[in-house]
C-alpha cells in the first residue's frame, strides 16, 4: 500500500475541514513544512498530497509560493491540487517542479480543456472525482455537477491520465472509515488506477482497500495522528 499523507492549506497554515465545510476548520499541530518533513521520513510514503482549499473555493490558485517552498523541502513527489483552473496555473507549477497536478471542477465540467491538457501533461494529471453519494460535487465541494461518476468515468476512460482520486465527501474528516463499497465499485469501472480517499483511519482501513485491489491511499486528518505511524512502523 503507498501511502499519500496530504497537506490542507488556508492562509499558509496546515489545516483540516470536515465533510469539505470551511466553516469547520482544524489547525494541525504541524506546520506545512514540518509536515512535510515528518512525512518524508517514512518508506511507506510515494507521495505527498497538498491542497490549496482557498484556492479551489476561489477558483484559482492562492498557495503557490508556500507550495514552492514545500517542494524545496522533500526528496519526494508533490501532488497539487486547488484553484487549477488554467493551463496558465498547470505551467506555474511544472516551472517550479511539481510532477502531478489534481484537476477538480473544470476537469469535470470541460472534458475538452481536460483532454487538452492531458495531451500536454500525460500521465500527470489526477481527476479528482469528490461526490455524495454517485453526484460528483464541484468548487470546493459546494455545488453539485449534475454529473454522475459513473457517466463521467466512461467520457474520461481513453485519456492518458495518472489516477482517478475518489472522495466520499461525507466521509471526510470524520474518522468512519472510508467508502470501502464504491472505492471498490469505481476501480471495477475503470483501467485507471483508483486512489482512496476520504475516511482513512488506519492500518486496518488501508489493509481492507489493500485487499480490494487498491494500492493508494490519502490520509488526511489520520496522517496527524502519531498512533497512526506507529502502526504502520
Amino acid at each position: 500500500m503507498n501511502i499519500i499523507p496530504a497537506i490542507d492549506i488556508i492562509d499558509g497554515q496546515n489545516v483540516r475541514l470536515t465533510q469539505g465545510d470551511y466553516d469547520k476548520k482544524t489547525s494541525m499541530k504541524r506546520t506545512p513544512e514540518e509536515a512535510i518533513a515528518f512525512y518524508s521520513s517514512f518508506e511507506q510514503v510515494s507521495r505527498i498530497h497538498i491542497v490549496d482549499l482557498m484556492g479551489a473555493l476561489k477558483q484559482n490558485a492562492q498557495e503557490s509560493t508556500v507550495i514552492q517552498e514545500l517542494k524545496t523541502r522533500t526528496a519526494l513527489p508533490l501532488q497539487i491540487g486547488g484553484g487549477l483552473r488554467n493551463t496558465e496555473t498547470l505551467e506555474k507549477y511544472d516551472a517550479i517542479g511539481i510532477d502531478y497536478f489534481i484537476l477538480g471542477t473544470r476537469a469535470i465540467t470541460e472534458l475538452e480543456w481536460l483532454g487538452s491538457v492531458v495531451a500536454k501533461y500525460p500521465g500527470r494529471i489526477f481527476v479528482g472525482v469528490d461526490a455524495r453519494e454517485n453526484d460528483i460535487y464541484i468548487n470546493g465541494w459546494t455545488e453539485n455537477s449534475g454529473i454522475t461518476i459513473d457517466d463521467y468515468i466512461r467520457q474520461i476512460e481513453d485519456l492518458d491520465i495518472a489516477g482517478i482520486i475518489y472522495t466520499d465527501i461525507n466521509k471526510d474528516g470524520m474518522n468512519q472509515g472510508p467508502n470501502f463499497d464504491n472505492t471498490k465499485r469505481i476501480s471495477e469501472l475503470t483501467r485507471h488506477p483508483v486512489i482512496a480517499s476520504g475516511g482513512v483511519r488506519n492500518k486496518t482501513d488501508l489493509d481492507q482497500l489493500e485487499s480490494m485491489g487498491i494500492t493508494q491511499a490519502i490520509v488526511g486528518k489520520a496522517s496527524h495522528n502519531d498512533d497512526f505511524w506507529r502502526d504502520i512502523r
